[in-house]
């Protein structure tokens, strides 16, 4: 995510009749421990079967055979013995054919436009040639979630200063470095390579040309002046988290949108209430100076220019010359994640959570059904369907509110004219509809082996203060995140209907120092001995076994907290459900994200984004990955695999 503000507090916040995720949580937590002496027998570590139970009966027994790096902050990355991290590709290497390496003293937008792009996040791999099963040889989809000016270019101490000295040519600059990549990546003499000018190599940027399609392609809110039809929209903005589709496209999500326009049309005007609700406010809130250089970006020439961002993004890697589309049927919010699963049923389902605290988790199920065998016939699939925000209630059931024009209180008079305002003001309509405001919804992923889904939840420092406190919480504010399971009805694996309006959950994990009780940790029973433990779980990956991989985002607590941000690892079901290891440790600064297995899990494709951020070009905490003078941390991807080629995790 866009760490300005790593709880996410960057909007208005959510309706506070809406009933806060921790307090169900904490009231369920309660009424479970008593229960849970009396439902001692074998069967208690079946999927449904109680936290305090689970934890009770676990002996230990962990599936993963490497041995846990003691949790360590260097100005290196670290990753496990008997285990390799091949750099892959770096901010400023080339990409698009013709382009050349970076010169860090001589960029231009030009330049940027054909290399890798800045703060690496999300990452899938697709293999070639296109339909095959190749774990040696794929594509490699990158986001580019932001720029840290700071640590790009000497001069500026901070972001503050960086925007303040940003004239036009830097900010094209930026724009040129957001986005995202297509790579071409192939492992030869047993390592990992990216190939510069790959024929299906493809940068998109913040001025690469969309098409808006689903409900509110060519709906007036969505037109401007430079597009009067509504229906076109230059680049994507602020991209964290993503998914891929069954028909093998890449789905990559606009998160922080807000942060890039200011005005005083916030205040004021037809789009007031929307942009208040997504945290637009005048220019010195905005976190880049492009609304002073491009108009499009200053909401008091252009009102509506916001309402094209904060979409769910399609784009074919296999196909550089088509053109990337937003799908506006999926809702707009600060979207952090769009996880397919194909449903028993043919129809396909979405997760998704929205990153900021007090928002919700949604899913979408796609009114079509899976077309197998014609990969083109799917292409429209994502622009009809229903979008659901998530209510979790006390006795452990989760009932998915429809987010449609005239029901759960979705009508005009609360001031939506139809479906297109419903999407456009999603946030609003799950405010109206009842959902349970959680804290910083980041990636929701399915187990594909369990079937069971993931919400990870970042942290909420401001809880107390913003939102409101139940006593009966033993996490008043919670700093360390939490990790919470939803179980859909059906059965496990294949056989859950994820389509359904119901579904139950539990709490997977409590972060935090499990030593330390004021904490409120909940892992494993052996976890303290462990010595490990992670806080601010950001996303989530699973292997071929079905074992959860947490990459973790501390932000500013990174120091406090004295662990690094990084991979950690535990079994997902049996007697070392929730025990985790350390696998690969960031440098200073950096987040850990990304998260791509090959189709084999004998790679796993991790992204280092922002190394050294709090620092600057100048004078950077790191130099990762390159350690030569002169030369800043730059962010990159790495390809995590056993020496003795085995899979990962043993």
């Amino acid at each position: 995510m866009s760490r300005f503000d790593e709880d996410g507090n960057t909007g208005l916040l959510s309706d506070p009749r809406n009933a806060h995720f921790r307090d169900v949580a904490a009231r369920r937590m309660s009424r479970r421990s008593l229960l849970a002496a009396l439902a001692a027998s074998g069967a208690a570590l079946a999927a449904g079967a109680p936290l305090p139970l689970r934890e009770a009966l676990a002996q230990g027994g962990s599936t993963l055979a490497f041995k846990s790096l003691v949790p360590k902050i260097t100005e290196r990355h670290q990753v496990a013995e008997g285990y390799a991290a091949d750099l892959v590709i770096r901010w400023g290497d080339p990409v698009a054919k013709g382009a050349g390496p970076i010169d860090f003293a001589a960029q231009n937008a030009a330049s940027q436009a054909g290399q890798f792009g800045y703060n690496n996040d999300f990452l899938a791999y697709f293999p070639l040639p296109q339909g095959a099963t190749s774990s040696e040889h794929g594509l490699l989809w990158s986001n580019h979630e932001y720029t840290n000016g700071e640590l790009m270019r000497a001069g500026v101490k901070n972001r503050l200063e960086n925007a303040l000295k940003a004239d036009k040519a830097w900010t094209e600059v930026e724009m040129a470095a957001h986005g995202g990549s297509v790579v071409e990546v192939k492992k030869e003499g047993g390592a990992w390579k990216y190939m510069a000018g790959g024929a299906l190599n493809r940068r998109v940027t913040a001025a690469t040309e969309f098409v808006i399609a689903g409900p509110c392609a060519g709906h007036a809110r969505m037109k401007t002046s430079a597009d009067p039809g509504g229906r076109k929209v230059l680049g994507m903005l602020n991209n964290c988290a993503g998914g891929i589709t069954p028909w093998g496209t890449v789905l990559t999500c606009e998160e922080n949108f807000n942060t890039y326009f200011g005005g005083d049309a916030a205040k004021a005007g037809a789009e007031a209430r929307n942009h208040m609700r997504y945290g637009i406010g005048p220019h010195a809130r905005a976190r880049y100076a492009w609304a002073r250089h491009h108009e499009r970006f200053d909401i008091d020439r252009e009102p509506r220019e916001p309402n094209r961002f904060g979409w769910v993004c399609e784009i074919d890697p296999y196909a550089p010359d088509a053109p990337p589309v937003k799908r506006t049927a999926l809702g707009r919010f600060k979207r952090e994640g769009a996880t397919c699963w194909l449903n028993k049923d043919g129809r396909v389902v979405v997760y998704s959570g929205d990153d900021e605290a007090g928002e919700y988790v949604y899913k979408f199920v796609t009114a079509g059904r899976f077309a197998f065998g014609d990969r083109r016939a799917n292409f429209g699939l994502l622009d009809e369907g229903t979008l659901y925000a998530a209510r979790f209630n006390d006795d452990g059931s989760l009932d998915w509110l429809e987010l449609s024009h005239g029901k759960n209180g979705l009508t005009e008079a609360a001031g939506f004219a139809g479906q297109a305002d419903v999407l456009i003001e999603a946030r609003r309509a799950a405010d109206v509809a009842g959902a349970t405001r959680m804290d910083r919804p980041e990636d929701v992923e399915a187990n594909p082996v369990t079937g069971k889904v993931y919400v990870m939840l970042t942290n909420n420092s401001g809880r107390g203060e913003k939102l409101p406190v139940d006593k009966a919480n033993p996490r008043a504010k919670n700093y360390f995140g939490h990790i919470v399971e939803i179980v859909a009805p059906g059965g496990a694996g294949r056989d859950g209907d994820h389509a359904a309006p119901r579904a139950r959950w539990d709490i997977f994990v409590l972060a935090g120092n499990p030593a330390e009780a004021a904490h409120g940790a909940r892992y494993h029973p052996d976890q303290a001995a462990s010595g490990v433990w992670f806080a601010a779980p950001d996303n989530i990956a699973f292997d071929p076994k079905g074992r959860a991989y947490v990459f973790t985002d501390q932000g500013s607590r990174q120091t406090s907290n004295a662990i690094p941000d990084g991979v950690y690892v535990a079994d997902a079901e049996g007697p070392g459900r929730g025990l985790f290891k350390l696998l690969f440790a960031v440098p200073v600064g950096a987040e850990c994200c990304g998260g791509a297995f090959t189709p084999d899990g004998r790679t796993l494709f991790v992204a280092v984004q922002h190394p050294g951020e709090g620092s600057s070009f100048d004078k950077p905490d790191t130099r990762w990955p390159d350690f030569k003078e002169g030369v800043p941390p730059r962010p990159a991807v790495m390809a995590i695999r056993r020496v003795d080629g085995g899979e990962i995790g043993g």
